[in-house]
């Protein structure tokens, strides 16, 4: 009987955590679980076109070539289509060594400030890091967030959100 006791302490203690995962703080909690990119498997169902970014004329930084990168919800990966914005943009730094590059991270306005933050930090450093693959050198970039608070477009709808989830590309 008295082996049987610590056995019942442990299945009671883990019992005891189980149900301490359900409380009303886990829901807080899950909403911050979604921190690391969907799989890449799981493309996005969302149903909602994906925004293409056009160039801007008369900024610093490759001609023809936008400088803004999109993002799918909840998500810090590059998409494959914005791929080719961030060649020309590594070519165009290679062949100007004198320029730096802020790249501003942003998220739509769902969430959390904190969690916002982060993503838009993610983001940002998941660009710095393809052009650093692409023989960009890394002290040349900053990656900054804004989170929520520099929205694209204030709607509410989820074009608007898709429009907000974005790093721009900023030469100083």
């Amino acid at each position: 009987m008295l082996k049987l006791l610590p056995l019942c302490l442990a299945a009671g203690l883990a019992f005891g955590l189980t149900a301490c995962g359900t409380s009303a703080t886990s829901s807080k909690r899950a909403e911050h679980h979604y921190a690391l990119a969907k799989p890449a498997a799981e493309p996005a169902q969302s149903g909602v076109a994906p925004v293409v970014a056009s160039a801007q004329p008369g900024k610093k930084g490759p001609a023809d070539t936008a400088h803004v990168v999109y993002f799918d919800f909840d998500d810090y990966s590059v998409r494959p289509a914005d791929r080719p914005i961030l060649e020309s943009h590594a070519r165009w730094m290679r062949s100007h060594p004198g320029q730096s590059l802020t790249l501003q991270g942003h998220t739509d306005a769902r969430g959390g400030i904190e969690y916002n933050l982060a993503l838009g930090q993610k983001r940002a450093e998941s660009v710095r890091s393809s052009l650093q693959t692409l023989g960009v050198d890394p002290a040349r970039t900053e990656a900054v967030s804004y989170g929520k608070e520099r929205l694209a477009d204030p709607g509410q709808s989820e074009e608007a959100h898709q429009r907000n989830r974005r790093v721009e590309l900023e030469y100083r």
